[in-house]
């Protein structure tokens, strides 16, 4: 991929305290970060306790919302799932994190499976679907069409190597197969709001940041049309707050839920939500 100008310089707020540009992308609207961790050392991005989609502690008001919210969200998750028509129910959750989501599938007929880069996440994930749980090497080991859906709940804008994945995900569809992919979009009302506060920017472990074009031009070669768009509304809260204690030093709970609220808002018109469910079917081998 080629690289353009510098579109905004961003800090890590949560873990480093390092300072990345994002790139505009010279034919795509998206952003690429700059410079970007090389695998070995981008592992140590993610080493805090406050990187929550790896624990399952509720250990202040912010963190026991966010689990109730989450809750409500795995609901929506199943909904979508079952929604989607298929003769089997074979599952891949890559990025599961704690399991949460693949565990819930489970109870409700599928069968899962999940990757995890992260060994404490990995295991309590594990533990909770009699072990189908793998790390990142089980993705090169994959046979053709052995899901039915492949899941990645913001976890694409993670993955190293795009081109490479991409491919994957195609061989591990069957025919019709869906891959149901959740990412933030820097060209909603909040991440304008906030610019290089916004948290959802998360560098360096947000390696590229897409808009919905991006989104659609990306996945073109690889056999896989777009068949809907579905908006994460609590997101939006979500993200303002975590851009407010970015901001100020104070999550501002009433200011972000405003923010939140008045994004999701201009969203009905311009449909430029804080994120974004796309769903996609495999339409050929």
């Amino acid at each position: 991929m080629t690289k353009d100008t510098i579109f905004l310089k961003v800090k890590d707020h949560s873990v480093s305290g390092e300072e990345f540009d994002l790139l505009r992308h010279n034919e795509l609207d998206m952003l690429i970060t700059s410079p970007q961790p090389k695998e070995q050392s981008l592992a140590d991005y993610y080493k805090s306790e406050d990187y929550i989609s790896h624990t399952s502690h509720k250990r202040n008001i912010f963190e026991f919302v966010y689990h109730i919210v989450r809750k409500i969200a795995l609901k929506r998750k199943l909904r979508l799932l079952n929604s989607l028509s298929s003769k089997s129910k074979r599952l891949l959750d890559i990025g599961c994190g704690t399991g949460d989501f693949i565990a819930f599938a489970h109870k409700n007929g599928w069968i899962v499976s999940g990757v995890e880069p992260n060994e404490k996440a990995k295991s309590i994930a594990a533990s909770k679907v009699e072990n189908t749980v793998y790390d990142v090497n089980y993705l090169s080991s994959l046979e053709s069409g052995s899901f039915d859906a492949i899941t990645l709940w913001h976890v694409l804008e993670h993955l190293p190597d795009l081109q490479k994945h991409l491919q994957i995900f195609k061989n591990a569809l069957s025919l019709n197969g869906h891959l149901i992919i959740a990412v933030p979009n820097f060209n909603s009302y909040d991440a304008k709001h906030y610019k290089d506060f916004w948290a959802a920017y998360d560098v360096p472990r947000h390696l590229w940041h897409f808009s919905r074009s991006s989104i659609k031009e990306i996945f073109k070669p690889y056999g896989f049309k777009l068949q809907k768009e579905q908006p994460m509304l609590f997101d939006a809260f979500y993200v303002s707050l975590l851009s407010e204690k970015y901001k100020t030093g104070r999550m501002n709970p009433i200011k972000a839920l405003w923010i939140g609220f008045m994004s999701n808002l201009k969203s009905r018109r311009t449909k430029e939500y804080s994120s974004i469910i796309y769903i996609f079917k495999k339409t050929n081998s």
